[in-house]
């Protein structure tokens, strides 16, 4: 079984290469002395993988490692003189075990000076194994951020530069290599390194380390659509899509050159042409307008257009509270007062929280915001998702889980802090409009600690009127496509994705976040000095960020059968309606 995955890594932390090895003990019987595994080489650590899953994976930060070298030599240790083979020797401070018996649980970690000894399967790679940790602890222990990542990158780029892709993993014999280049594969808070080999029918990715597989291949006839994506604040991503689920893309590629990105961009839009219709912003709008979209696909479509993706999560897709009754016995969705104000942002929803934000706004040296924190990001995100996906939040939170208090405990509790907290204004995500109920449930049996009540932290807690966690989604769903949120939905399209979000409108709007989150608020690459340009992504990438602007005018308002007589229509309505936007199934 494997245990190992990518999010075991630190945030921006590259794996590899990989090693059969044996972990060798010095007590216990001979057979308890030699554990076998994986040794895993990664950029900022070395893991060890045992095969019996009842034994804990060990990860070793190599900014921890005291001395690293080859052991067994001179005899030293008798355990190697047997074996007539070297070992690897780490001399460290501090080791953290990981799901030991496979249970997902936050790290538990040993301090104090040990010694492991790692034997190789095969010991001739001993010598480039101890060269290649001495490089990676040489760049683990430069004092400045920016000098460590430029290291690891020109190490990984050396790796990169010396291997190529494998043509002998082309489908067919007879396909045609139109371009190769170097890319890393996104998934959620990991990059994984590799080569793109894109031919006359198919796309490839290979990664270096050649995990989760040797090769990843999608063929160009099934590809529906792709998106250029910003990734890091950059224009080096690529999103591309065999199904019409907005939620669920085939590969995700950043690339180190946005001129490769857009090269491969325009060859696979080039072959698109030919079997698939494009949809912009407004094609979308026409088809919702007229009542062919429901509101949940308008907002993923809109959400895809504006670089939102499951595979980023700090572009994740956003959605909007739109129930504001969590106390009621019932939920009636023909009364309006059940509902939130869609025209306003999370955070002017409560007047007497809105002016303290306000007069500390006028008080602010420019650049001024009124927010000082965003409606999404990864820590909201996974706040939400701890439950299906606590390795992730293991991974954000360097291998620990949040206060018990703080956690995703009650629909009315957390509605009840983005009112009045301070610093609260998430918004919330698709899983919450979507069938799987499972993120509200602690179907894993995980552990997330004790509130101060004495409870343990379990399933979310339901509103009064939510029978159940499906039936809270279904009426989630139904208040989402009801006529009141379609009356008033373009209202927060204006803030989120609209003429809203930035400038003058913003600041009437009550909608001013950190510049910082816009696109286009500060340019990387003029940033000179590596440590500011780290601290200053890991800043942007952990606040969140604000969609791409999609639209600069106000958006029109949904042609409801309220709505539909000529008086009310409005002329911008009439000027567009023989346009196609037709939606491809």
């Amino acid at each position: 079984m494997l245990r190992f995955s990518l999010l075991l890594l630190n945030l921006e932390e590259y794996y590899f290469e990989q090693h059969t090895a044996f972990h060798v003990q010095h007590q216990g019987s001979p057979e308890e002395r030699k554990i076998r595994g994986s040794l895993k080489i990664c950029s900022k650590s070395v893991i060890f993988e045992p095969d019996a899953i009842s034994q804990p994976i060990l990860k070793i930060p190599l900014r921890d490692c005291l001395k690293i070298g080859k052991h067994g030599e001179n005899g030293a240790n008798k355990h190697f003189a047997k074996a007539k083979s070297l070992g690897i020797s780490l001399i460290f401070s501090q080791v953290y075990f990981i799901k030991e018996h496979n249970i997902v649980a936050p790290y538990k970690i040993e301090r104090g000076k040990m010694e492991y000894v790692f034997q190789l399967e095969v010991s001739g790679k001993v010598e480039d194994v101890v060269e290649t940790l001495l490089q990676l602890h040489r760049a683990s222990c430069l004092d400045k951020l920016g000098d460590q990542m430029a290291m690891i990158t020109a190490i990984l780029q050396s790796r990169l530069a010396r291997t190529s892709f494998d043509k002998n993993r082309f489908q067919s014999v007879s396909e045609k290599l139109h371009m190769e280049c170097k890319a890393e594969m996104v998934t959620p808070l990991v990059t994984n390194p590799g080569h793109v080999c894109i031919t006359d029918t198919n796309l490839y990715f290979q990664p270096l380390n050649g995990y989760p597989k040797p090769v990843v291949q999608i063929t160009l006839q099934d590809v529906r659509r792709i998106y250029k994506r910003r990734h890091g604040l950059m224009p080096l991503g690529l999103e591309v899509f065999c199904t019409e689920d907005d939620l669920c893309s085939d590969i995700y590629l950043k690339f180190y050159e946005p001129q490769d990105r857009d090269d491969l961009y325009f060859y696979i839009a080039t072959y698109l042409e030919h079997h698939v219709a494009e949809h912009t912003a407004e094609s979308y709008m026409l088809q919702w307008q007229r009542g062919h979209l429901s509101n949940y696909q308008y907002l993923l479509h809109l959400n895809n257009l504006a670089d939102r993706s499951c595979n980023d999560l700090s572009q994740y897709p956003v959605f909007p509270w739109v129930i504001s009754d969590y106390s009621s016995p019932e939920l009636d969705l023909s009364n309006p007062a059940t509902f939130r104000d869609l025209s306003k942002p999370v955070g002017a929803l409560n007047p007497e929280r809105l002016e303290r934000l306000l007069t500390r706004y006028q008080e602010m040296p420019e650049p001024k915001f009124m927010y000082g924190s965003h409606y999404s990001s990864p820590g909201y995100v996974l706040f939400y998702l701890v439950r299906i996906a606590p390795e992730y939040m293991l991974c954000l939170q360097n291998g620990r889980f949040d206060n018990a208090d703080r956690m995703f405990n009650s629909i009315a509790e957390t509605w009840k802090n983005c009112l009045d907290g301070a610093t609260d204004f998430k918004e919330l995500i698709p899983e919450f409009y979507d069938e799987d109920a499972s993120f509200l449930i602690n179907s894993l049996k995980l552990d997330l600690g004790k509130r101060q009540g004495g409870q343990m932290v379990d399933d979310v807690e339901l509103p009064a009127w939510a029978s159940s966690p499906q039936d809270f989604l279904q009426k989630n769903k139904d208040a989402l496509e009801s006529s009141y949120v379609s009356e008033h939905l373009h209202e927060w399209i204006d803030l989120i994705f609209g003429y809203k979000q930035k400038g003058s409108e913003a600041i009437g709007a009550h909608n001013v976040f950190h510049p910082l989150t816009y696109e286009g608020g500060v340019d990387l690459n003029s940033i000179e000095d590596p440590d500011d340009k780290v601290a200053m992504l890991t800043q942007i990438l952990e606040f969140g960020q604000t969609p791409k602007q999609l639209f600069v005018t106000p958006h029109p308002r949904r042609i409801t059968p309220k709505f539909k007589s000529l008086s009310q229509a409005s002329s911008y309505n009439a000027s567009m309606t023989d346009s196609p936007g037709r939606l491809q199934g």
